[in-house]
């Protein structure tokens, strides 16, 4: 949520921002009304109560039955306009939740994907002296994927992973678990059924509701919950309404999670294979900093690293893009998509998700800290460290040999216990 009074001030630059995030731009003229009629609204309540107040003090000393009267017409004034004040700040409300962050400035501007801007690349892309599989083929023939039986079961988009791609699913996990908590994050399981209130304050809400399931208690709307799509949800809300002392900060979380996605937008994408799925693992690392933009710019580049550090440790060729305003989000300032190179496919396919989000969240979950001088809002930002199996795709295209077999990278041998998959009847 942006800061009312950042809005007042800024009303062309909020507007551009929606626009050039594919949004309503209109919201916010209707956020600037809303405002105006509450302030006036409160204006006319606060003198109204004054004028009371005064009348019933002086009523305390003398009964003088022109105050009385007086007295009841101002409480039936109040008792008027004070529903309206309350429908107004409801609407007011609403609406600013609609109103999305400001992009950063060198934010490329763009309507999708095509205007994002490669930053760097690293790592080689693989050769082959044979005919490579995709990753489909891969699992079929090793015996360590099964989609029809996961579409049986399950439905669009459903799969059964086998034999040792349920240890490499766990085991590169493991291993990019092990990597963020060695960087000094904190490691969290949260729960993944939330509150409304969750989606919200991190900017989920309103605009990917319908990407979310959900689940209801007792069949009572008011009982009503989502499954979340990213441990960010539920992190992001683990300290809503708290007050650090600023040496408190930064505060780092890697939460560890199963995730839960609709994918309400994709249909008709990516619809083989495991690329695109509705659950699968992920560890999200969340980063709670001072309100300084220079500060969660360094985290930003930080986060980057340690997730190119990963890609790096497990041999993958990738590249780091900066995306336009039209592909980064509602709530980002600045986001990075890095994005691994999957033979199989013939292109890249993201694997990691690095996002600035300044006091976005923060005034949604009203977390703060004290300053010598007063209470700031932190900074947050979040990135997506591994998600699994997405990043099996990977792993099985670049690491397949000529006769069908697929070599773990040695960072990961410890971790699952083999070198290499191999055909159980060794073709």
């Amino acid at each position: 949520m942006l800061d009312i009074q950042f809005i007042r001030d800024n009303p062309d630059k909020v507007k551009n921002a929606a626009k050039n995030k594919g949004l309503n731009s209109n919201v916010v003229d209707e956020v600037l009304r809303f405002d105006q009629q509450r302030r006036d609204l409160i204006t006319q309540v606060e003198q109204i109560r004054a004028e009371r107040n005064l009348i019933n003090n002086k009523l305390k000393q003398s009964q003088v039955e022109e105050l009385k009267q007086k007295s009841v017409e101002l409480k039936q004034k109040l008792q008027d306009l004070e529903p309206q004040l309350r429908e107004t700040e409801k609407s007011f409300n609403d609406l600013m939740l609609q109103v999305p962050n400001v992009p950063a400035d060198g934010v490329p501007v763009g309507k999708d994907e095509s205007g994002n801007k490669k930053i760097r690349e690293d790592g080689q892309k693989p050769k082959f002296d044979f005919k490579p599989k995709d990753h489909i083929q891969l699992g079929l023939d090793l015996d360590i994927l099964d989609l029809d039986r996961g579409s049986k079961v399950a439905g669009y988009r459903g799969y059964f992973l086998k034999n040792q791609a349920v240890q490499m699913h766990f085991g590169v996990m493991r291993y990019a678990l092990d990597k963020i908590v060695s960087k000094g994050f904190t490691p969290i399981v949260p729960p993944i059924v939330n509150k409304r209130e969750a989606f919200i304050n991190s900017g989920l809400f309103p605009w990917g509701e319908t990407e979310a399931y959900k689940t209801f208690d007792n069949q009572e709307e008011s009982d009503l919950k989502f499954l979340a799509g990213t441990s960010e949800v539920p992190l992001v809300s683990y300290h809503a309404g708290e007050l650090f002392n600023e040496k408190d900060l930064p505060i780092l979380y890697a939460g560890y999670s199963p995730c839960y996605r609709r994918e309400i937008g994709s249909y008709g994408r990516d619809t083989r294979g495991i690329y695109r799925i509705h659950e699968f693992l992920k560890i999200e690392q969340v980063v709670l900093c001072k309100n300084d933009m220079e500060e969660s710019i360094k985290w930003h580049e930080k986060l980057a690293q340690y997730a190119e550090e990963i890609l790096q440790e497990l041999g993958l060729h990738y590249r780091v893009m900066l995306m336009c305003t039209g592909d980064m989000g509602e709530p980002q300032i600045k986001k990075y998509d890095i994005e691994t190179w999957m033979p199989g496919r013939g292109e890249y396919g993201e694997t990691m998700s690095d996002s600035i989000m300044g006091e976005f969240q923060s005034r949604r979950a009203n977390i703060k800290y004290r300053t010598k001088d007063n209470n700031q809002f932190v900074h947050t930002l979040n990135n997506t460290a591994l998600a699994s199996p997405r990043i099996l795709i990977a792993l099985w295209e670049t690491y397949q040999q000529k006769d069908g077999s697929i070599t773990i990278p040695p960072i990961l041998r410890p971790y699952v216990g083999f070198d290499s998959i191999k055909s159980k009847n060794g073709k």
